[in-house]
């Protein structure tokens, strides 16, 4: 373990890291209801996947490819409409992506944004939202129980979740990264990594990446087979894992870049390192397999979203820490 487990990295000390904390427990403060609608808050260019039904193991050449886009009404756009209120699943801890203004209490970032683009096309107002924080590893159950309508929240679209939910076409092109001290001797994902503590979100794709390829470092709460420190390595939310690296108690956090620039951003202690992500991976707007008129809507929103308000949301939440971007990705379809 490298550094003294009691010394805080960046964020202002010891108040920097309370606030990093509140904003952590704000999360597991609010567990997810499986009814009823409570209220949390009213890539380069060349940066599309899923059938509404479940997509064939042997058909997953190309996993952003999604449904055409269509601004007709069906089942599940009309029963939005009955309810008066889009209900999203977002995150309130990742910085410039969906996070709470302290100043003011409001949810705010690059994918709030979006969300309240889905709900003024459908509902007529971008206030006809209801945003519930989910934990990565619930981003699928909470669609499946219905907990709420989509998921606009910093989702990896790959093969394995195609079979699980619904995705849009894609609508932001990131990749894995590693995240570490500016001082230390990790220089990326490689065999730097070795004999080190390495923290992940749970069902996060950088989890999975992993698992594949760990050069040799310790990325799960378990020792000699037995189950560990629950939640030091393998945690709920991704912000969590850096208040793991500024606490000393990890080494190093694999994340998307995305994800990582805005936390670097938050703390000049820490930077990314390899110079560029070791993967290749696109974002996109989730919901429950079957809803295929919800996924032709929220693709017929982001076919105008791509015209100009993506680039200006991406200005203004993202272009600063995480530069160079000139464009959406393109929208990859499938037929029906």
């Amino acid at each position: 373990m490298t550094g003294a487990r009691t010394r805080f990295r960046g964020w202002g000390g010891v108040a920097g890291m309370a606030a990093a904390c509140a904003l952590t427990a704000a999360v597991t403060l609010l567990p997810l209801s499986h009814g009823g609608a409570d209220s949390l808050g009213s890539g380069p260019s060349g940066q599309g996947l899923a059938s509404a039904g479940a997509v064939k193991a042997d058909s997953c050449e190309d996993p952003e490819r999604s449904l055409p886009p269509s601004a007709d009404d069906g089942p599940n756009i009309d029963a939005i409409k009955e309810r008066g209120k889009l209900i999203v699943g977002v995150d309130q801890n990742s910085y410039r992506w969906g996070y709470r203004n302290p100043a003011t209490s409001d949810l705010e970032g690059f994918d709030i944004d979006l969300a309240r683009a889905i709900a003024d096309d459908i509902l007529g107002s971008p206030d006809a939202v209801i945003f519930r924080a989910i934990p990565t590893n619930q981003r699928i159950p909470a669609l499946d129980n219905g907990t709420v309508d989509i998921v606009v929240r910093t989702m990896t679209i790959n093969c394995k979740r195609i079979k699980q939910a619904a995705f849009s076409t894609a609508y932001f092109q990131t990749g894995q990264q590693v995240l570490a001290p500016k001082g230390s001797s990790i220089t990326g994902y490689n065999t730097s990594l070795a004999g080190k503590n390495v923290c992940s979100a749970e069902g996060s794709t950088a989890y999975e990446a992993l698992e594949k390829n760990s050069f040799g470092a310790t990325f799960k709460d378990e020792h000699d087979g037995k189950p560990g420190d629950e939640d030091r390595l393998t945690v709920p939310n991704q912000l969590d894992c850096l208040v793991r690296l500024q606490l000393g108690l990890v080494d190093a956090v694999v994340t998307d870049n995305a994800l990582a620039a805005g936390q670097a951003a938050q703390d000049p202690a820490v930077e990314l390192k390899g110079g560029k992500p070791f993967t290749t991976e696109y974002y996109g707007v989730a919901t429950k397999l079957g809803k295929n008129d919800l996924v032709r809507r929220v693709n017929h929103v982001l076919v105008d979203y791509r015209k100009g308000p993506w680039m200006q949301a991406y200005t203004k939440w993202l272009a600063a820490d995480l530069p160079g971007i000139t464009a959406p990705p393109e929208p990859k379809y499938r037929d029906g």
